[in-house]
């Protein structure tokens, strides 16, 4: 029963390995005061400004884009629309986060020309007939934390109404973007925020901030007045826009009004993050098992501080873990050491009743709980071990710090450790020879022959397919998963091995 039980979990970490990589494409949506219904429209006196808030539709010209360096990062703005492209991270292999058309004011946004640059701001301008526009992003030297600032003025006799939406930036889910499912927009509004997959329109009335996220980036933008709307709207089948769009606003003649606009733009880090505004921690979610996997990285950073090495913070990490686990893991020894004792017996009564399945089960139930035995016990380590795993596995691959992160001859640990690469292809695996994974089946196939028991000729030959089933089927699970989270299972899985032979060693 425990061997079934084992391959029945392996089973289901296979399933929900695979399930976690189409999950983000689902829509989950918790809360009724989303609605679906279209902003409404207003209608002005004299001029309306009420742009759509669909993105254009042509690519903006090379001539058209320029470059905004710092320490940390590059900004790649498109000029007529006063918008962010892309940021390139610096500090983290050149990393580029596109945000498309991010801050734009609409596709029906005049045309800016760039007013002044220098160390700490850049300012465009559009001065019309009507009106003048000025944008200003206002950048920070220590951190990413930015201001945007926006000033329209009423140059014409007759008031001007305004319903205009600011775009946080564009969401594409293209077959051709590797980092489609790791994409969402968060939503925070009075309560709690909320993440969406963000493949369906949606509006959210009192806003405080939105939010959207590759695996290692987020951009954040909160309003600095009140009563602004939140909209998620879908473009075409392969790319969502979010943006903010604030209440009429009117204009009397030759007067003025601004807005003004909270931005993060970095990396999905705590630390950095909470430096600037802590309520906007909430971005940072590692799905149903978040709160476990904060606890996992905030200790894992706790001991790259000690160790300045990703790689031997994940062995660390995995030692603690393992010795939190120990007694459960004595626990799982005992009763695997009773169960072996109780096999005799178990095939006595299989002799006995084996043309009697319920007859057959009832005694061997009956046999367990005489000497007090747990059959289930062998397997709750492993049982435990799950939440952790998953949360790990969320947590390490959106962990920004590992990107880049090398250990022995892993370049990478955010990537499959890749030891190196095959002139062909193979199936499933592919041209990678990933070392961890099979390393680690290795250990699992010496785990299990260490285990194996005496038994009957048709138990024997289960065991013997389970010696192979699993060692092959974990190797194949983990064969292409980051080097990190390979590194972690090995490591806890050769704790149990080495224990196991200390065991064997004094009977």
């Amino acid at each position: 029963m425990e061997k079934r039980l084992i391959l029945a979990i392996a089973f289901s970490l296979l399933v929900l390995l695979s399930w976690s990589a189409f999950v983000s494409r689902v829509y989950h949506l918790e809360n009724k005061e989303v609605t679906t219904k279209a902003p409404p429209a207003f209608k002005a006196p004299v001029e309306q400004i009420t742009p759509s808030v669909r993105p254009p539709e042509q690519e903006p010209a090379p001539a058209s884009l320029f470059k905004y360096a710092q320490d940390k990062f590059e900004i790649t703005f498109i000029e007529p629309l006063a918008a962010i492209k892309e940021v390139t991270f610096k500090l983290h292999q050149d990393y580029k986060f596109p945000l498309k058309y991010g801050f734009m004011l609409g596709d029906k946004s005049p045309s800016f020309k760039t007013e002044k640059v220098t160390s700490e701001s850049v300012s465009f301008i559009y001065s019309g007939q009507n009106q003048r526009i000025i944008k200003k992003y206002l950048f920070s030297n220590s951190n990413y934390n930015i201001w945007l600032e926006i000033t329209i003025q009423n140059l014409s006799p007759a008031p001007i109404t305004l319903n205009l939406p600011v775009v946080l930036g564009i969401l594409d889910f293209s077959p051709q973007n590797i980092q489609s499912r790791y994409q969402d927009a968060a939503v925070a509004t009075k309560d709690k925020v909320r993440h969406f997959n963000a493949r369906k329109n949606l509006e959210f009335q009192d806003v405080r901030f939105l939010s959207l996220r590759d695996r290692y980036f987020c951009a954040i933008m909160e309003p600095a007045a009140d009563s602004y709307q939140g909209l998620i709207k879908k473009i075409n089948s392969q790319e969502s826009e979010v943006s903010l769009v604030a209440q009429r606003i009117v204009i009397a003649p030759g007067q003025q009004i601004g807005q003004r606009f909270h931005i993060y733009l970095g990396p999905q880090d705590l630390r950095q993050i909470n430096s600037i505004k802590p309520d906007w921690s909430g971005v940072v979610n590692y799905g149903a098992f978040d709160f476990i996997a904060q606890v996992l990285l905030q200790s894992l950073e706790f001991f790259y501080r000690v160790v300045h090495n990703w790689g031997l913070a994940i062995v660390i990490l995995s030692l603690a873990i393992y010795l939190l686990l120990f007694p459960l893991t004595l626990k799982q020894m005992r009763s695997m050491k009773e169960m072996q004792a109780l096999q005799p017996l178990i095939e006595e009564i299989r002799r006995t009743y084996k043309n009697d399945a319920q007859k057959q089960n009832k005694e061997i139930m009956e046999l367990y709980r005489k000497h007090k035995v747990n059959p289930l016990g062998g397997c709750l380590p492993l049982i435990l071990q799950m939440p952790i795993f998953f949360a790990l596995y969320q947590a390490l691959m959106r962990s920004v710090a590992l990107k880049g992160a090398s250990f022995l001859w892993i370049k990478d640990l955010s990537e499959p450790d890749r030891l190196f690469k095959l002139p062909f292809s193979l199936p499933v695996l592919g041209n990678e020879v990933n070392i961890l994974p099979i390393v680690m089946a290795i250990g699992m196939f010496i785990q299990q022959k260490i285990s194996l028991v005496s038994a009957s000729s048709s138990v024997a030959e289960q065991q013997k397919l389970m010696l192979v089933v699993m060692p092959l089927m974990f190797g194949l699970i983990f064969y292409h998963m980051p080097s990190g989270l390979v590194l972690y299972w090995f490591i806890n899985s050769g704790l149990m091995l080495l224990y196991q032979l200390r065991i064997r060693r004094t009977r």
